[in-house]
């Protein structure tokens, strides 16, 4: 079931998902905005409690209409929670912006797409373009692949990693946009994901490594098996920097199409992946 509600959302989620409509931040949107007190007990328990009611959920269905119904189930919960339908149409908006040469329109899309980790202060052009690189880097990891790590190693219990792992994300997001970063400090949802992003980080990488100049970045991969300080935002963007090192970072509508050029290619070689060890699995 895993492997056919995850095509089945990847599908969708390609050609028809676009907007917050379905997604699940906008659905937690009217909760977290009566979220006034933020401490990491608080995130741990608010995620908490919405994986117990997806449990619950799970186990009402289970054996209903021959399991159709739990289909059913486990793909509307993947469509909430994998995808990146309103940012991509941000990166679209910045795209068309910097196209027609609109200053004022492509920095604040990409103001927009940098909202977790922000861009430097008084950086050159090309740095800016190779944050903004890393910025849709991200992106991809956090709304396609870490979703995708957890919902396939949930098995059985794969919509519950997934929403919770889906519940942290809206919450990083809202804080950074509508608190300050004392509060969402205070909040711990970092620290938390800071540790549940370790090992899909490092899975990740690996395609990043070997896609890239594989001298350079397997050396980084290893070292990285040992850093448990170095966020994994950045550990994630190094590798594959190495793979976006040989193309110039200059061109403001060019560079963010090579990473999501890059970064398409990883979720490609990784869901075949997934595919053929589920397959295998399922025959052994």
């Amino acid at each position: 079931m895993t492997l056919f509600s995850l095509l089945l959302v990847l599908g969708w989620e390609r050609l028809f998902k676009m907007g917050e409509h379905w997604q699940l931040d906008h659905h937690l949107a009217g909760f977290f905005r009566r979220r006034k007190h933020f401490s990491m007990l608080r995130t741990v328990l608010m995620t908490l409690v919405a994986m117990v009611v997806v449990a619950l959920c799970l186990q009402a269905l289970k054996g209903l209409f021959f399991g159709l119904l739990l289909l059913i189930f486990w793909i509307g919960v993947g469509l909430l929670c994998i995808g990146a339908g309103s940012v991509r149409l941000h990166y679209h908006a910045y795209l068309k912006a910097a196209s027609h040469n609109d200053t004022a329109a492509h920095t604040a899309m990409a103001e927009e797409l940098t909202l977790i980790h922000g861009l430097p202060v008084e950086c050159n052009e090309r740095e800016y373009l190779c944050e903004l690189q890393n910025a849709l880097l991200w992106i991809n990891f956090r709304f396609y692949l870490a979703p995708l790590f957890w919902f396939v190693m949930g098995g059985p219990c794969g919509p519950v990693l997934l929403v919770g792992y889906a519940f942290l994300r809206a919450w990083q997001s809202w804080l950074a946009r509508h608190y300050s970063p004392l509060e969402r400090s205070q909040s711990g949802v970092d620290a938390i994901l800071h540790v549940i992003d370790w090992i899909p980080v490092r899975l990740v990488g690996v395609a990043y490594a070997l896609l890239g100049h594989g001298e350079r970045a397997l050396p980084a991969w290893f070292a990285s098996l040992g850093d448990r300080h170095t966020s994994q935002y950045q550990v994630l963007t190094r590798l594959a920097q190495f793979s976006l090192a040989r193309d110039p970072h200059t061109d403001k509508v060019e560079t963010p199409r090579v990473a999501v050029s890059l970064a398409k290619k990883v979720s490609l070689v990784i869901v075949v992946v997934v595919a053929l060890l589920t397959i295998y699995g399922a025959l052994v």
